[in-house]
């Protein structure tokens, strides 16, 4: 059995346009060549991997178990490409972490920041994500290791609690919701409110949930910064949904009311989680090794 990066990386891409012409541009084949590359992969493997149809082709369950595979494989060369780069830039280790909104404002950088300390040679990368694209990312190895709401992650994704990250209302302290304990979601659906822009995987998070009750949210500003939207509830501007650690470290110094969310979809458990700690590169499982002493 014999084929090389090239093979995959061809593969990968015909499986992605679902068509062997636009996989070959991607990769930068011509299409006889890409062509026989496929067929040279089929025959190595001894089995087919695609349909061939007259709208492009698709993945036979053979194709399908290849692409997973391929997918590790090229992610695999890339990071053993990124560690050889960083010794010849002078760090000698770095990681790729995704993250959730809350996990990358509001949970990790402390505990990022004494890993850093500790490994003065070592780098790490953290890419905002939604929670269901990290779990896609690390299950088909698209990724090592993220931080992400577990009731997101599916059964065969190890992982390990980090945090609980409950999401509160925040409301002006003389607001009309500032004096109660508790509320439903479907209760401030027509309010204003102050959010996340767009891109950002909690506003992602929130706005399916208010889709789910048939509303879209009325937006009065919106900013990357917890800070930020605490500072114009407390102008009255409109109330917000934002992680508690946030609301009560704003509540010590803004003129702000939180008030409890009752809705499930605000209570959740923040994991670390990997494919398979055990296999994850050495940085990786360094860091991981780290964020189980910090956890809480």
């Amino acid at each position: 059995m014999r084929f090389d990066l090239v093979d995959l990386q061809l593969f990968v891409a015909v499986a992605d346009a679902r068509s062997i012409t636009a996989g070959a541009v991607r990769v930068h084949l011509a299409l006889a060549s890409a062509s026989e590359r496929i067929k040279g992969l089929e025959e190595a493997l001894g089995v087919a991997l695609l349909k061939r149809g007259r709208r492009g082709v698709e993945l036979t369950a053979a194709g399908e178990s290849l692409l997973d595979h391929a997918r590790i494989v090229l992610h695999n060369v890339e990071a053993m490409r990124g560690d050889l780069s960083a010794y010849a830039s002078g760090i000698k280790a770095s990681v790729h972490l995704l993250a959730n909104t809350s996990g990358l404002s509001e949970h990790l950088p402390k505990a990022l920041a004494a890993f850093l300390r500790e490994h003065p040679d070592f780098s790490v990368d953290v890419e905002e994500r939604e929670s269901a694209d990290i779990a896609t990312a690390i299950a088909t190895g698209a990724a090592d290791l993220g931080f992400a709401a577990e009731h997101a992650l599916p059964e065969n994704i190890e992982r390990f609690l980090f945090s609980e990250d409950r999401l509160t209302l925040v409301t002006p302290r003389h607001g009309p919701f500032a004096g109660r304990r508790g509320i439903d979601f479907a209760d401030v659906t027509d309010r204003d409110f102050v959010g996340l822009t767009n891109a950002t995987a909690l506003q992602v998070h929130i706005s399916k949930h208010a889709a789910r009750l048939g509303v879209r949210l009325r937006f009065r500003a919106r900013l990357r910064d917890f800070d930020a939207i605490c500072q114009l509830v407390a102008a009255n501007v409109g109330i917000a949904v934002v992680p508690e650690a946030a609301a009560r470290r704003c509540a010590r110094s803004m003129p702000i009311a939180m008030v409890r969310i009752r809705d499930g979809w605000a209570n959740r458990r923040l994991a670390i989680c990997a494919r398979s700690f055990k296999t994850l590169p050495r940085p990786a499982k360094q860091l991981v090794e780290h964020l189980r002493k910090a956890a809480h």
